[in-house]
This record gives C-alpha cells, structure tokens and sequence, in this order.
C-alpha cells in the first residue's frame, strides 16, 4: 500500500523457504519471538543451540546473532571463547544468505577469515548486512558467490574480532552427467 512512496522499490520476491518456516514464529507475542526463533533453529543447527546463540534479528536485509558470556562458551580468562565468537559471525552471515537464496538453490560458507584484534568484554554480538545489490543477485542467479559483511562487537561496544565470510550459493540438485561417446 505504500510502496508507491517508495523511492526504486525493489521487487517483491516470493519468501523462500526459510522465510515461510520464520514468518510463522513472527506470529507470536514480541516478547518470545527471539526465544521462540533461538529454540527452533538451535534444534535445526544443534551447535548452535549447544552454545546458546540467541537469533535477536533476522531479516533478508539484516541479522543480529548474540551469545552471552556464560560457563559453557567462557575461555579461560573469563571472556566468551573465541570460537563461540566466530559461530556468532558465521551463523549470522549464514542465516542472512539463508534468507536470501532461493528455494532451488542451497548456501554454502566457502571462505572465512578471523582476526583477533583485542580481548572481548562480556557478550558478543554480530551483525551481518547484505545490500540491496548483494539480495539481487542472490536472488537472479542459481550460482555464485559473494563477500558477506559481519561485525562483531563486544558489550562494551567494542569490535574485538574482525571477519569476513565468503558464500557461495549454488543448485540444491547438481544436473544429470550427461554420457559421452568414447571415440576409438
């Protein structure tokens, strides 16, 4: 109804199958959601769930993943494990092109990066973005690949760790060989 204010609306696509299985948890009261949606897909990727990341947003555009500084991801001086931390960054980054790809096509982390740059205060927090660009072609294409910004910061609001993921997407069904004839 009020796309018509919009300024270059994008196209509207079809919510793919990810986007149909969340829209049902958006259903519910605003002040369950993010424990409903943590529940449901901690059972879906169960190391997620092992370590307690906590799915505040998810939108095609945006997703906001967080893990808190408890016993089970804590290192040994007290700060939430650097591998935890990373699984923050790479659920983010995943779950926002997992909202993205179509329903034919399947996602798959293809590089990663991590940088430690300081020691963490408290929770962590990652935020992955995708542009309007990025969503595009993601969307117009059955294969490709692309850099997925994430920033990781730290309660205090500091970026302790800097990565960078690379995804690929390509067809959930890989064609049938097609038989060649052996010359002799």
């Amino acid at each position: 109804r009020f796309s018509r204010y919009l300024v270059n609306p994008m196209p509207t696509n079809t919510p793919n199958r990810l986007q149909r299985r969340l829209a049902q948890v958006d259903r519910l009261p605003l002040a369950i959601r993010a424990w409903a949606r943590s529940k449901a897909l901690g059972r879906a990727v169960p190391l997620t769930g092992t370590c307690g990341l906590r799915y505040e947003e998810m939108r095609p555009e945006r997703v906001v993943i967080s893990v808190a500084n408890r016993g089970h991801v804590r290192n040994h001086i007290g700060g939430v494990h650097a591998m935890a931390s990373t699984l923050a960054a790479e659920t983010a980054t995943g779950m926002i092109m997992g909202l993205s790809v179509r329903d034919d096509c399947v996602n798959v982390v293809k590089d990663m990066r991590v940088q430690f740059k300081k020691r963490g205060q408290g929770a962590m927090r990652a935020v992955a973005t995708l542009t309007p660009a990025q969503r595009e072609l993601i969307q117009s294409t059955t294969k490709g690949e692309v850099t997925v910004p994430v920033t990781v910061t730290d309660e205090s609001g500091n970026q302790p760790i800097e990565c960078e993921f690379v995804w690929a997407w390509i067809p959930a069904q890989r064609p049938p060989k097609t038989e060649t004839a052996n010359a002799t």
